[in-house]
């Protein structure tokens, strides 16, 4: 398979910026992209990105899905072992890798949608949330696409109800905050009250606070 050097990098922060290179190393902490549409050149720090993509084209095929999970794909192929990666932002990847390693700064994943836009991501490990390989990977990307459907349908997660204080940044939910009864406002009064006035000629109670 021929590899294209055209790249589409994407930020911590959210930015995307497109290009060529000729300098990528993952043995580098930089490179330079020529900008595409401007010709400039610019140097781009891997510590800023999420990922870098590198794509068979910058058009691709907007009607299209890549396909999730592993797509049934053998457990290796010529790309390596089995690899699933949560980004922080939620992005969820399943792919292939020679390269991965707990302690090593980014490494390739080869999509296991072969027919993909994307020929092969450096992943930067920093910007992940959880990263599984080989029979680990099947059973996050099982969990993850189960997850998905049920979000999907309406349902909760099928283990929302035992999840940790990180459940919420693991599934990219909205906080947990209960909504406050519609038309109540703070400090108003429940409506149809049956607390009226004081009697006259009663003195209030004196408080008391527990010690």
């Amino acid at each position: 398979m021929q590899i294209h050097n055209l790249v589409v990098a994407r930020y911590l922060d959210g930015r995307v910026l497109k290009g060529a290179t000729h300098d990528f190393s993952p043995n580098r902490p930089g490179f330079h992209v020529e900008v595409d549409g401007t010709g400039e050149v610019i140097e781009l720090r891997c510590r800023n990105l999420k990922a870098l993509f590198f794509v068979k084209s910058f058009a691709g095929d907007p009607a299209r899905q890549d396909l999730k999970g592993f797509v049934a794909g053998p457990h290796e192929t010529a790309q390596g072992r089995k690899i699933a990666v949560r980004f922080r932002d939620g992005e969820f990847l399943c792919g292939y890798t020679l390269s991965w390693s707990p302690d090593r700064e980014g490494f390739f994943l080869f999509p296991a949608d072969v027919d993909s836009n994307n020929q092969r991501i450096y992943v930067i490990s920093i910007a992940t949330d959880e990263v599984k390989a080989g029979p680990q990977a099947e059973s996050m990307a099982a969990r993850m696409m189960a997850t998905e459907a049920s979000r999907s349908a309406g349902a909760a997660p099928p283990f929302a109800a035992s999840a940790g204080p990180s459940a919420s940044s693991m599934f990219n939910r909205p906080s947990a905050v209960m909504p406050r009864p519609s038309g109540m406002f703070p400090g108003q009064p429940a409506p149809h009250s049956t607390i009226g006035p004081r009697p006259s000629g009663l003195r209030p109670r004196p408080r008391t606070d527990a010690a």
